[in-house]
């Protein structure tokens, strides 16, 4: 974003001598290239040189020979190494001599950028001064460990603005920049603006160190005479010497600076004035992430808050806090809902009557007109009244039921002082759906009340109570509606780490993860299919996709999964599902959408991001399910995306977060689908996309996907597929059929 635009001439002085070494010369050309990102470079604005030295100068290049930005960094990457002594002096005479190569006479202001360790074996005061008295502006950078007091000599004043260090590329890139605005260039960008700031050079420097005093023998005036004496010892070593001094900096504000990114989304800028945010799974309802919560259902919905002492007044303001929040995000002019509240303690009370409210304004004051009660915690007393009388005031007509789905939120923090299973049980039978808000210490209880743990919404701490706003949306959403993907085509393979750092009583945790997402599928060839992969330092395939056709065989088959018990190796275990799971051949189908999901508990990741990719390139999302502490920056790389990453902090939580992430697996699942990929072709067969279809085009091979080798001269030929409906599997594998159609994308 930050470049100088101006005529100007400039002439790089690059250090090739032996002190520099071959290791050091190579960064300073890729520093070299990254001051040229800081300079536009073109034919009628900056141009280029360079010249490298050593015992001898040596034109590289003259400033007209390239117009571009990318040749001139393309040519410096091809110099050679040339070796020899320091002779900065010389140099800087052969540009008293020479000029600029190639330049435009000094009708352009002239930069000279000497790039050295400051280490010249010859006097370089005096021509310094001579190019300085030309108008020539010098910087001096330092590589590897310079001598800075040579650099502050070659440079122009103010020093401080005209001598950087090579280590950190951008920063002096940035400082050339700073500078160079300050002179020659056009102005900053809107709104940056240049700083000083303290810093530091370092340099190491040989010292002499005492390092004791011991015997030693010297002689005397007198004859024959040798004396005992203590003498001085000294070592030398090299020690790194820090040199303060200040740097000025060009700085802008970014996009970011504000955190424009709202529950917990991620600031990232794009440039000096743009930024897009990343969202938690559930926000994303603005480019802000607010909340994707527009409640478009339609129910009828009564928030039943306990008022009791267990919750005290700081935790009923909290409830009445996110009641706020929570209908602020989902309660519009045109919503089809119908809201209530109700509050118990030893008594029931409904001072917000369900639909009494259609605008969020009206709402807000009942809200805030609410009374902390402070009795004892009666929630099994406070359901069965809610159940006779929660909802006796929705608008209904003489001859008309009001067939909206009826929705009760319980939100409580306190265990109750009666039972509440009975209680529970006669409002569910009323066909109540009930929904229980809550800390772990009452997730027992809320279980019970639920009936269902998809049903009971548990936060970690207060704060958390406000991030389960998009969860309880989903939740109240999901009455009436089909669970998990049991209308939708899926391939799905887990890979479970069955490893000795998991431990067997965590790796049966995840199997019974496995197991349990079942539920949520229909299990056929027409449908979804599941396969599963365990791993250690190998990967072991239990079943693949085409291996059950049956939720009851599914079942079976998940009992006999081994635990392996050694080192994890994830990334060994995504390439096998690249290579040997997820293919034709083991019964993945063009057209469906794939998943991958990964159940670890964060080790043995480090080589994992490249095949996961890879399997990302081929049209398969990767999720990591990851339990306990992990590192996150490399799970994140795994997953490709936050939202493919779900953390879970204990292997006991883990069975509640199942429905969660398979209706987020599901989600996803309806994304359109690149019938090439992963390629559907056996054999090195090429797949060619049609209009909602594809073809193999074989070599050697025949058949729909070039599964059968060609004999006796057949020439080879191309086969062309029909619509994935007709395509059935045999006991010998993909059964022949005419060459009429493409193959159609799977409805």
């Amino acid at each position: 974003v930050m470049q100088c635009s101006a005529s100007l001439d400039v002439l790089f002085l690059l250090d090739g001598s032996y002190s520099i070494g071959k290791g050091s010369f190579e960064r300073s050309k890729h520093f070299a290239g990254k001051l040229c990102d800081a300079l536009d470079i073109r034919p009628d604005r900056v141009r280029v040189g360079m010249v490298q030295f050593s015992s001898t100068p040596h034109l590289e290049f003259p400033l007209d020979s390239y117009l571009t930005k990318q040749e001139v960094k393309d040519r410096i990457k091809r110099i050679a190494f040339r070796g020899g002594s320091t002779e900065t002096g010389r140099a800087l005479k052969y540009v008293l001599r020479k000029g600029f190569p190639g330049g435009r006479n000094s009708s352009v202001p002239e930069v000279l950028i000497i790039i050295s360790d400051g280490k010249s074996q010859g006097s370089t005061g005096m021509p310094a001064m001579q190019v300085k008295e030309r108008h020539v502006t010098v910087f001096a950078v330092g590589i590897k460990f310079p001598r800075w007091e040579e650099l502050h000599v070659l440079a122009s004043e103010p020093t401080d603005q005209h001598v950087f260090f090579a280590g950190d590329a951008d920063d002096a890139a940035n400082g050339l920049y700073s500078t160079l605005t300050g002179s020659v260039c056009s102005a900053t960008a809107p709104g940056c603006k240049v700083e000083s700031h303290p810093c530091e050079r370092r340099t190491l420097e040989t010292v002499k160190e005492l390092a004791g005093n011991y015997v030693c023998w010297k002689g005397s005036q007198q004859p024959n005479a040798v004396q005992a004496s203590l003498c001085p010892v000294y070592t030398w070593k090299r020690v790194l010497i820090k040199h303060p001094s200040r740097c000025f900096r060009t700085v802008c504000p970014e996009p970011c600076d504000s955190q424009p990114c709202q529950n917990g989304g991620t600031c990232v800028p794009e440039g000096l004035d743009k930024y897009h945010c990343l969202c938690p799974v559930g926000y994303g309802g603005d480019i802000h992430c607010a909340p994707k919560l527009s409640l478009e259902c339609g129910v009828d919905l009564l928030f039943l808050l306990d008022s009791s002492a267990g919750v005290t007044l700081e935790g009923f303001l909290r409830y009445k806090a996110f009641l706020k929040r929570f209908l602020q995000a989902v309660m519009g002019r045109d919503s089809p809902m119908n809201v209530g509240v109700a509050q118990y303690d030893n008594n029931v009370r409904i001072p917000i009557e369900v639909g009494q409210h259609k605008d969020a304004f009206s709402f807000m004051k009942s809200i805030d007109a609410l009374n902390f009660g402070g009795g004892g915690t009666l929630t099994g007393r406070a359901l069965r009244y809610i159940a006779q009388h929660g909802f006796r005031s929705t608008p209904v007509f003489a001859d008309m039921q009001d067939d909206l789905p009826r929705v009760v939120v319980l939100l409580t923090d306190s265990k109750s002082q009666d039972p509440v299973a009975e209680a529970a049980k006669y409002a569910r039978d009323r066909d109540l759906l009930l929904i229980g808000v809550g800390s772990s210490f009452v997730r027992a209880e809320l279980a019970e009340v639920t009936g269902n743990p998809k049903h009971t919404i548990v936060y970690s701490d207060p704060q958390d109570l406000f991030n389960r706003i998009p969860e309880l949306q989903r939740r109240i959403c999901s009455v009436d509606s089909p669970e998990g993907c049991q209308a939708q085509s899926l391939d799905l393979t887990f890979a479970v780490d069955a490893s000795a750092g998991v431990g067997l009583e965590n790796f049966l945790h995840m199997r019974d993860f496995v197991r349990n997402s079942h539920l949520h599928f229909t299990i056929n060839r027409d449908v979804t299919q599941i396969a599963l992969v365990v791993y250690g330092s190998k990967p072991h395939t239990v079943f693949a996709l085409d291996t059950h056709t049956s939720n009851s065989a599914f079942l079976q088959a998940i009992d006999q999964v081994p635990f392996l018990g050694d080192s994890a190796s994830a990334g060994s275990a995504l390439l096998h599902i690249y290579g040997d799971v997820m293919t034709v051949q083991k019964g993945t189908r063009p057209g469906v959408n794939k998943v991958v999901v990964v159940l670890t508990n964060g080790g043995g990741m480090e080589g994992a991001a490249a095949p996961a990719q890879q399997l990302r390139d081929n049209g398969i999302l990767v999720f990591v399910i990851v339990i306990g502490d992990a590192q996150r920056d490399i799970l994140l790389k795994v997953a490709g995306s936050p939202n493919y990453l779900v953390h879970i902090s204990s292997y006991e939580e883990l069975e509640y977060y199942r429905d969660l992430i398979i209706e987020r697996i599901c989600e996803e699942a309806k994304s359109p689908v690149n019938l090439c990929k992963p390629n559907p072709c056996m054999n090195q067969g090429i797949c060619v996309l049609g209009p909602g279809s594809y073809r193999c085009e074989c070599h050697g091979w025949e058949g729909p996907h070039c599964e059968n080798r060609v004999l006796r001269g057949d020439s080879p030929r191309s086969a062309v597929l029909p619509p994935p409906s007709h395509v059935q599997h045999g006991s010998s594998g993909w059964q022949r059929f005419s060459r009429a159609s493409w193959h159609t994308k799977r409805h």
